[in-house]
């Protein structure tokens, strides 16, 4: 497999232009469907099609169909017939052909699923179909090796040489028993230093790691980096194995949630790319903007309540970025913290209350030090004005508790709801203590002041 410089890049893609039929499909012959794919997303829709029928194996076809940018494959679909789509699905494991089908149309899908030739594919594309695409059944694929554990050894690599002819990759040997439970493991190493041996149950290894169909992509994924796997079975409800999860799956699951809680948390509502149209970011970015302005006019209602006493203390008013500032940054920091550990497992949602006493404690400390430290600055710079010292002071005290508590309770109360909790460290947080940080300066400015000049 050769790698294309950025020169030779260049000049395939002036080739593309110039529709160079025999040196653009001598260029393409020996790169792996990643790169190939990869170029597309520089060519229009016409040039992307036109590369991909210089493609002569139908095998590579396929591969780069699914190594393209959803969008980007959903542009080809669209020119194709279902006769051509159920032929890609031939070619392809059963979780690609999954993922491919889901992106069609409700009533293409059908449609499709009647081309394909592999009846037994074809059904277990439909049992697939049938799980939630967030959870472990809608990972998984049906490709995989098992075998009987009352098989011996030359029995089983018979078998196993059987049906590795129609996979790809080989990641573990499964052990079942007579009814499709799964036993064991059986290390290919044992496999070839313990030919005598009269039945595989013998020398498998017993209790293997594995994943119920209805298990969370995120636990699949957690237990992937704690047991160091390369692929984990997945079992029904009686402990039959039905399919397989592999790493390069878990992977793409992982960065796509990674992108979508990025976003979330940057106030973008839904997934998307910089180059989709100024329309579709519109729709994405605005309605956060939208709520941080009612937050704003909410702001705006509060400070023309405080009129008087801003117009009678004007230094009053120097503090209100320092108060809403600082709320918004411990609220993010409470918050993703607890995101985090959700996200990693190390935070279980039966603990909600532990998590919220430690971070109780931490927001005490951090509250004493910062109100503290300002609470000096502002006696300083104030001249002795002991009103606004501790109306800033006492302000500041309470909106570091408050905005710890707050970045604390949020995305475990959504988590509790089954609503990603990536959505509390973005703008609601900003915008919410925001608003409760003013009030609290106010409310705490106004009593200040009535005690110091009373």
């Amino acid at each position: 497999m050769k790698d294309l410089t950025t020169a030779q890049i260049e000049s395939l893609e002036q080739l593309i232009e110039e529709q160079n039929t025999d040196r653009v499909r001598d260029l393409i012959k020996d790169l792996h469907p990643a790169d190939i794919a990869e170029l597309f997303q520089d060519l229009d829709l016409h040039d992307a099609e036109w590369v991909f029928n210089l493609i002569d194996d139908k095998d590579v076809q396929a591969d780069v169909l699914m190594e393209l940018d959803e969008e980007d494959r959903q542009k080809l679909l669209e020119g194709m017939d279902s006769d051509r789509i159920g032929h890609f699905i031939d070619l392809l494991d059963t979780d690609d052909a999954v993922d491919l089908i889901q992106e069609l149309d409700e009533e293409d899908r059908d449609e499709v699923i009647q081309k394909i030739e592999d009846v037994e594919q074809a059904g277990d594309i439909v049992d697939l179909l049938q799980y939630d695409e967030d959870t472990a059944g809608g990972l998984m694929g049906t490709e995989m090796i098992m075998v009987n554990e009352n098989l011996s050894m030359p029995e089983s690599l018979k078998e196993i040489r059987h049906q590795a002819e129609d996979l790809d990759d080989i990641y573990y040997v499964y052990v079942v028993d007579d009814d499709k439970r799964l036993k064991g493991i059986l290390p290919l190493k044992k496999l070839i230093t313990h030919p005598s041996v009269s039945k595989i149950k013998h020398v498998m290894e017993t209790d293997p790691v594995s994943v119920r169909t209805e298990t969370p992509i995120e636990e699949v994924a957690i237990d992937f980096e704690k047991y160091d796997l390369v692929a984990m079975p997945v079992v029904d409800g009686i402990g039959r194995l039905v399919g397989q999860i592999t790493v390069d799956d878990v992977m793409d699951e992982v960065r796509e949630q990674s992108e979508r809680d990025y976003q979330l948390a940057s106030g973008i509502s839904s997934d998307i790319d910089a180059d989709d149209s100024i329309l579709t970011q519109t729709k994405a970015r605005l309605p956060w903007l939208l709520i941080g302005i009612i937050g704003g006019i909410v702001n705006s209602i509060i400070l023309g309540g405080f009129e008087a006493q801003i117009a009678a203390v004007a230094a009053l008013a120097i503090f209100i970025p320092l108060i809403g500032g600082t709320g918004g940054n411990v609220g993010v920091q409470a918050s993703a913290i607890v995101v985090q550990g959700l996200a990693n497992g190390r935070l279980e949602i039966n603990e909600a209350w532990k998590q919220i006493g430690r971070e109780v404690l931490v927001a005490l400390i951090n509250a004493v030090v910062i109100s503290g430290l300002v609470f000096l600055y502002v006696l300083l710079t104030q001249h002795n004005n002991y009103a606004i010292c501790f109306a800033v002071g006492c302000s500041l005290f309470c909106v570091v508790i408050f905005a710890t508590v707050f970045g604390t309770f949020v995305p475990l109360t959504l988590e509790k709801l089954k609503i990603n909790p990536a959505l509390a460290t973005g703008p609601f947080i900003q915008i919410t203590n925001d608003v409760v940080g003013l009030l609290i300066y106010v409310s705490m400015s106004k009593w200040m002041l009535s005690v110091f000049t009373s």
